[in-house]
């Protein structure tokens, strides 16, 4: 929720938070916003920037969107770059000997903690369209010695893998990012074997962003700004042929009211504050009929 707390400097989820702003929206042009997320994911992967999730409180703590991932098997801190917002793997149900496909796989962490639940006869497969990231993804595989976990370079607008592949499709706070989230669900749709299933984590909000608010939300945190209302986020799945979809699990994010006031005041702040009312990471599940 937008929360009206003493905070100081804030940064965000996405890549994309900490580009410069822009005249126009950047969310009425695709490729604008691919390119900025990738050049920010880009800068991220080579040591450019730090992650730029989370809120720096006054004690110096980080409250972010991300959540621990430590303490599950197969976790790598190097590949850990705390860009996600869940942990999806965790409610998978992902089985030995399946076959997983991470969208928007960075620097690996949730392929590495995949691959310690499908063992060595199953498969693991990252996707990621910044070939930075995925150069310090297999760096980063190379290190652990796992011979059935790859990566690839794609969009997961038009993923480059054939029909009916994988087990389980994972993801961890990227689907906001995506533009054209009815052809991500198509796709991720495409990808499944009948009776497959996705486990995803995301940002939805409940409310909404005004539209001359788009520019601004997506320049304060990407998490935010491609984020769609909760029950329109639930009906693309649907349509896009999913059953049995379900919220395994909600988590409030607030975000506090200083770092909105650095972005726009008076009648726009007071807007954002009345349309917004409240920001969650969410876990959902998806099954492709069998």
């Amino acid at each position: 929720m937008l929360k009206e707390e003493n905070k100081n400097s804030s940064s965000c989820c996405s890549p994309s938070c900490c580009a410069p702003e822009q005249e126009h929206s950047i969310e009425s042009n695709a490729e604008l916003l691919k390119n900025s997320v990738k050049e920010k994911y880009r800068e991220i992967a080579l040591g450019n920037v730090t992650s730029c999730c989370g809120t720096v409180l006054e004690n110096g703590e980080i409250s972010d969107m991300s959540e621990d991932a430590s303490q599950l098997g197969g976790y790598n801190a190097d590949a850990d770059l705390n860009l996600g917002c869940g942990l999806p793997t965790e409610l998978a149900h992902i089985q030995l000997g399946d076959t997983v496909v991470d969208l928007g796989s960075g620097a690996g962490n949730d392929c590495f903690i995949a691959r310690d639940e499908v063992g060595a006869a199953g498969r693991v497969i990252g996707i990621d369209f910044t070939e930075e990231m995925n150069t310090k993804a297999r760096k980063n595989n190379e290190k652990l010695g796992y011979k059935n976990v790859e990566f690839l370079q794609g969009d997961i607008e038009a993923i480059p893998l054939e029909d009916s592949i994988a087990d389980v499709v994972v993801s961890n706070c990227v689907m906001n990012l995506v533009p054209d989230k009815d052809k991500a669900y198509a796709e991720t749709f495409r990808i499944l074997k009948p009776g497959g299933h996705f486990s995803i984590s995301d940002i939805v909000i409940e409310g909404s962003v005004p539209t001359e608010l788009v520019q601004i939300a997506e320049l304060y945190a990407g998490c935010v700004s491609g984020a769609t209302e909760i029950n329109s986020y639930v009906n693309t799945v649907y349509e896009a042929g999913f059953e049995k979809v379900k919220i395994q699990k909600k988590r409030l994010i607030e975000i506090p009211k200083e770092e909105l006031e650095k972005h726009f005041s008076g009648d726009l702040l007071e807007k954002a504050l009345n349309s917004i009312k409240a920001i969650y990471s969410i876990n959902i599940f998806g099954q492709k009929p069998a």
